[in-house]
């Protein structure tokens, strides 16, 4: 008897429960506020209660859109002391095609006005603390992270060069390591306290080559391609809108330039914000990375280090192509 034809070969199924799964991602994202959530989550992080101010909803309300969200993998939370913060997360190329056309939308002008307000509180908030708390900056700064703990190993993975930049320069220590290794140093801080505090040590330590300026990072991006390195210790806990400062610094940087940043992890010391001024219990390796990369900038070399009081640093260095 002639043999029986081998059984058609059915073509390959999807991977079990991807396509369900996609479904109810994309039915999570199908609503015109949720939309408007994953669209301002892009760049920051907000608390629910800064949320409720934006969309002009009771917490309720929103705490349901961002339960929806969250279920879909498209929103993660962090607490941060009584707070839970909210950021956009979620990959795969569906989502990303959904995020790039999303972000090319503008913010509704009513919402724009609250998010600028609440930059402008978290700044102020900021501002208040250094102006009042200068006096004790070091006493308050060693119960974190002395800068004996990051200064020398940020030093080591600086490139010389004719032009650099410090975002927040604190009591100035670190100058005495970009002056003798640039033609060129600007000391750039938003509270006059503690750049008087650096000049005088600047003074102190006859360091000729640095100029001072008062301001945000806007100052830095309005002089774009002008700094070969960029250094930032131990001072995006206490911005108000972190994701921005990459943004803004990446302008101000050359071809070919370094951005080195020394910052906190993530921790849950809630303490630290009345005694240091944070605005942030630090940050996970993977969140600076992610607004580097946003804003044109690619992963360099990297140095982490455990402290005794339970804080744990890193430190990273971003380039620019």
């Amino acid at each position: 008897m002639p043999e029986s034809p081998a059984p058609l070969q059915q073509p390959d199924s999807p991977v079990p429960d991807a396509i369900p799964q996609l479904a109810a991602t994309l039915k999570a994202a199908g609503d015109p506020l949720r939309l408007e959530v994953l669209r301002l989550l892009s760049q920051d992080s907000y608390s629910v209660l800064e949320l409720c101010r934006i969309f002009d909803l009771r917490q309720p309300a929103l705490s349901h859109h961002l339960k929806v969200l969250a279920q879909a993998g498209l929103v993660s939370k962090r607490r941060e002391g009584n707070n839970l913060f909210y950021r956009r997360s979620g990959d795969g190329e569906t989502l990303q095609a959904l995020f790039t056309g999303l972000d090319q939308l503008p913010l509704a002008p009513a919402r724009a006005d609250a998010v600028a307000a609440i930059a402008r509180e978290r700044a102020e908030a900021s501002r208040r603390f250094f102006a009042d708390y200068g006096n004790r900056f070091r006493e308050q700064q060693e119960l974190i992270a002395g800068y004996e703990v990051y200064g020398p190993q940020v030093a080591q993975l600086l490139k010389p060069g004719a032009n650099a930049l410090e975002v927040g320069p604190g009591e100035g220590e670190f100058l005495a390591e970009l002056s003798p290794r640039f033609d060129c140093v600007t000391a750039l801080d938003l509270s006059e306290t503690m750049l008087e505090r650096a000049q005088q040590f600047a003074d102190e330590q006859s360091l000729a080559n640095i100029d001072f300026v008062c301001g945000d990072t806007r100052e830095a991006a309005a002089r774009p391609r002008s700094a070969d390195s960029i250094v930032v210790n131990m001072v995006l806990h206490h911005t108000p809108e972190p994701a921005q400062i990459f943004q803004d610094l990446q302008q101000a940087l050359k071809s070919g330039g370094q951005l080195l940043v020394a910052e906190l992890q993530e921790h849950r010391q809630d303490w630290a914000r009345e005694a240091c001024g944070d605005l942030w219990l630090g940050f996970a390796p993977e969140q600076l990375q992610a607004w580097a990369e946003d804003a044109g900038l690619r992963n360099g070399r990297s140095v982490y280090s455990a402290l005794r009081n339970g804080f744990q640093i890193q430190i990273r260095e971003f380039l620019k192509a």
